[in-house]
């Protein structure tokens, strides 16, 4: 299988020559696309007002995207409610937690995240049991973290703020790329929406964390690019270890 163009389907990044991925097209000669294949669309407060969810009768909000963030307190800027100081917010990184800076004052005592997997936060999460929480979410999302919530008996609450809509890639001929790289299943279903012939055929297809691993296989395609996984815990280590295997096969 010879690999010469990549399609990333996310924005690419800032510094694109010192990033993982600038590195990779330098030590194997690979041309690097990227496209991101869906964008994110708020509910309008009249919209959510449908759902009869009163923000004010939770006490912790769950974020699992910057995503979240943004169109949670866009929601509540919209229908007046102002968010209490005593408001807790768990976070699924780090970097999420931070992000929050930008609409609270960043309080310990307030702000948790996890190390970036739900079982981490489930257990901050569990430290609070008594809280009634609210999980602001896309209308497609990840079902680990409900899953888990109602497994731990948690009183939580899903609240549709935004929903996630498939990009315009006509301009793309996507059968030009030996390699295609999906970081969720809104990646999977735009490709069907914007492709409905696609065939796979000779195109590797790569795919990070568990439910796109599983989008990828109940659409019928191969998955040859897997992660995280116990050797290659990032996208761009995957693509490399792949592309080396399959360097060596010639």
């Amino acid at each position: 299988m010879k690999i010469k163009n990549i399609l990333v389907s996310q924005p690419q990044p800032t510094d694109f020559e010192k990033s993982p991925y600038g590195e990779i097209a330098r030590k194997f000669n690979v041309n690097i696309t990227f496209r991101k294949f869906f964008m994110i669309e708020g509910i309008p407060a009249r919209d959510f007002r449908k759902d009869r969810i009163n923000i004010l009768d939770y006490s912790s909000v769950i974020f699992t995207s910057r995503n979240a963030v943004d169109h949670f307190f866009r929601i509540c800027k919209e229908m007046r409610v102002e968010v209490p100081e005593t408001m807790k917010y768990f976070s699924i990184s780090e970097s999420t937690a931070y992000y929050l800076q930008k609409y609270v004052q960043f309080r310990k005592r307030k702000i948790f995240h996890s190390k970036e997997n739900y079982a981490n936060l489930i257990e901050l999460i569990k430290k609070h049991k008594t809280d009634k929480f609210l999980l602001p979410c896309s209308d497609i999302h990840k079902q680990e973290i409900p899953k888990m919530l109602e497994e731990n008996k948690i009183q939580y609450k899903k609240a549709i703020i935004y929903k996630t809509l498939a990009s315009d890639l006509s301009d793309l001929d996507i059968n030009h790329y030996d390699l295609l790289i999906f970081f969720s299943p809104s990646g999977i279903k735009s490709l069907f929406k914007n492709f409905p012939d696609f065939v796979q055929g000779e195109i590797a297809i790569g795919a990070f964390g568990n439910s796109t691993h599983k989008a990828v296989r109940d659409a019928g395609l191969n998955l040859n690019v897997e992660a995280p996984s116990q050797n290659a815990p990032s996208m761009t280590l995957a693509i490399e270890q792949f592309l080396q295997a399959e360097a060596r096969k010639k």
